[in-house]
């Protein structure tokens, strides 16, 4: 007799996370949660008594101890169950909340429990999926070939001969991760009633954690993310997304392409494909960083089963369950926060923090710049391709914890998702630095994006008290030179708007003055020309021997300029020359022309005046 998998929530009605509908849901079962309360709060007790006997009598303090009891909370979440699992990875990405002892424990909780029956999973098919199995597939193996917290993959055949990945939900698992949040928000809501010490507010993560896990229990939505997903990246050859049978695909039975695979950790595998692991990391940091600041609809779980490397080259993502958006503004913001780092404005960053919604415009700024000083200052005098993020992340969870720091749901899924690609990155190559990687794609997008914000953002970072800081520009030009599809011609462009920016004004006074020497120096070699053949008695008497050589490449921010450009793949003086007639039409250039007039013209009439009183010119 096939069981039956009828959902007491979903029969309820709640398909979306709904604390208020759980709430009156439960209050009405008072049994179900009466017998699940008693399977967690005891363990849960007994181990908040523990660790307030260690605090009061001392032992906390030391490391092992503290570290003893973090591995504890790890190992008891996952015998909780689901819903604690995910509680725990969702507070492993929150320095704002829990300290670095306990914060490093939490980032090593696995979402991995062992699997169900084949056949319990194989009538939750044919239920969901209001098909007989045979009706559906060839074949299909009952025992399956991972399982997760939420879940496990079957391999089959479908009719017409393709290979998928079936993914069957845990049965029973929508009423048992509701009833775990809604036990933990009741904790969390007590805690941040009773408890002073905890200033996040639990309840809202708690509430973003229920409505994230709704959203990966709806296997409907990861589908729709995967075709999103998917076409994101269609003009992407180096990438590879599985193709979802939407026709065989419900809320708790997802079908995709099945995809032969590497996982990246398995160097030796990858390698045996003819393939270089760095050049897979490399696709996998550009591919994260194009979701997260061009689309601004990222994988926030790229851990090393959802990452392989294909025999031809592509890597392949899989499973889109945890997926997140970040704003334009957002994304902007983000970049500015950077810029403001390299130019070591920790006053501005400051700010920046207060408008990504990581401070409240009420809290005191004045403590926290020198804090972020204090973190940052050593790092960015190695150079951000040198800084270790690990390293930085792990600084600034001392300064979120201390100060009053509130993690927008966002960042903590970027964090999460940046932390675990370098893991697995460092696994291939234990020099990796995310950020030394991420650099020349950062370098790019401020180069190359039209967002006003980002504009201004650029002549920040190459404007110092009006100082043009070349040293600047030829870091981000040679980061930027690094990617492979760079637009050098875009690239120039940029540079001609900032030259003809408002704060390009130090610039162009430089070229006024190299051209007002260069013009009068043509004046006055014509002058000394006509002079060698005049008579002695009316022969000027010359003292300087200047000579005129490169013209107007020899003007020092041309010529500074150039040099830079020299040194990028691809660049010819040609891609320079087209530009001339954009340049000859800019509304600053006929400002110039007059400055640069007037300016040989006063010098040309002091050498006038020289000559004409018999001084030595």
């Amino acid at each position: 007799m096939k069981e039956d998998f009828k959902d007491f929530i979903e029969a309820s009605g709640l398909l979306n996370y709904d604390p208020e509908t759980i709430s009156k849901i439960y209050q009405k079962n008072p049994r179900r949660l009466l017998k699940r309360l008693w399977q967690t709060l005891v363990p849960i007790f007994g181990y908040i008594i523990s660790v307030g006997f260690d605090k009061l009598t001392g032992r906390l303090k030391d490391e092992k101890q503290a570290r003893f009891r973090a591995s504890q909370l790890t190992n008891l979440l996952v015998e909780l169950g689901p819903a604690f699992v995910k509680a725990g990875q969702a507070l492993s990405t929150r320095p704002d909340i829990i300290p670095v002892v306990l914060l490093e424990e939490l980032s090593q909780l696995q979402d991995q429990l062992p699997g169900f029956s084949g056949e319990k999973a194989m009538d939750l098919i044919e239920e969901d999926l209001k098909k007989d199995i045979n009706a559906i597939f060839s074949s299909i193996d009952k025992e399956p070939i991972s399982a997760a917290s939420l879940g496990q993959v079957h391999k089959a055949t479908l009719k017409n001969g393709d290979s998928v990945a079936v993914k069957v939900q845990r049965p029973g698992l929508r009423e048992q991760i509701t009833l775990d949040l809604y036990i933990v928000r009741n904790i969390a809501f007590w805690l941040k009633k009773y408890v002073g010490l905890i200033r996040s507010d639990l309840v809202a993560l708690i509430d973003e954690l229920g409505k994230r896990v709704f959203e990966e229990m709806d296997y409907i939505n990861e589908a729709n993310n995967a075709e999103k997903f998917r076409n994101m990246h269609k003009e992407n050859p180096k990438i590879a997304v599985p193709k979802i049978y939407n026709d065989f695909t419900s809320r708790r039975v997802l079908t995709m392409e099945w995809i032969e695979g590497t996982k990246l950790t398995n160097l030796e595998k990858v390698k045996s494909l003819g393939i270089n692991p760095d050049e897979m990391i490399e696709i996998g940091v550009q591919c994260s960083l194009e979701q997260l600041l061009e689309h601004g609809f990222f994988h926030a779980d790229p851990h090393p089963g959802n990452l392989l490397a294909l025999k031809d080259g592509r890597l392949c993502y899989l499973d889109f369950g945890m997926m997140s958006e970040v704003s334009r503004d957002s994304r902007s913001g983000l970049i500015q926060a950077v810029v403001h780092l390299v130019n070591k404005k920790f006053d501005k960053l400051s700010l920046d923090f207060v408008k990504l919604g990581f401070l409240s415009k009420e809290v005191n700024l004045e403590p926290i710049v020198p804090a972020f000083q204090d973190v940052f200052i050593n790092a960015i005098e190695m150079g951000v391709s040198k800084m270790d993020f690990k390293s930085v992340t792990d600084d600034m969870s001392g300064i979120m914890y201390k100060f009053p720091f509130k993690l927008p749901p966002y960042y903590a899924l970027i964090i999460r998702s940046l932390i675990t690609l370098e893991g697995i990155a460092l696994s291939v190559d234990p020099e990796f630095k995310i950020l030394g990687a991420a650099y020349p794609y950062f370098a790019r997008r401020l180069m190359e994006d039209p967002d006003p914000q980002l504009r201004e953002s650029l002549k920040e970072m190459l404007f110092d008290n009006n100082k043009f800081k070349w040293d600047r520009l030829e870091d981000l030009l040679s980061n930027a030179a690094k990617q492979t599809d760079l637009d050098l011609e875009k690239l120039l462009d940029e540079v001609i708007n900032l030259l003809f920016s408002q704060k390009g004004g130090f610039l162009r006074s430089e070229i006024v003055e190299g051209l007002t020497n260069q013009i009068d120096m043509i004046n006055w070699s014509i002058f000394k020309s006509f002079n060698f053949y005049l008579p002695n008695s009316l022969k000027v008497n010359i003292k300087n021997k200047e000579k005129i050589d490169n013209f107007i490449f020899n003007i020092d921010p041309f010529r500074r300029f150039l040099k830079v450009l020299e040194n990028i793949p691809g660049y010819s003086i040609e891609i320079f020359i087209k530009r001339i007639p954009r340049l000859l039409n800019e509304p600053y250039t006929k400002d110039m022309s007059f400055k640069i007039a007037k300016k040989v013209t006063e010098k040309s009439v002091v050498r006038l005046v020289k000559i004409a009183a018999g001084t030595k010119v």
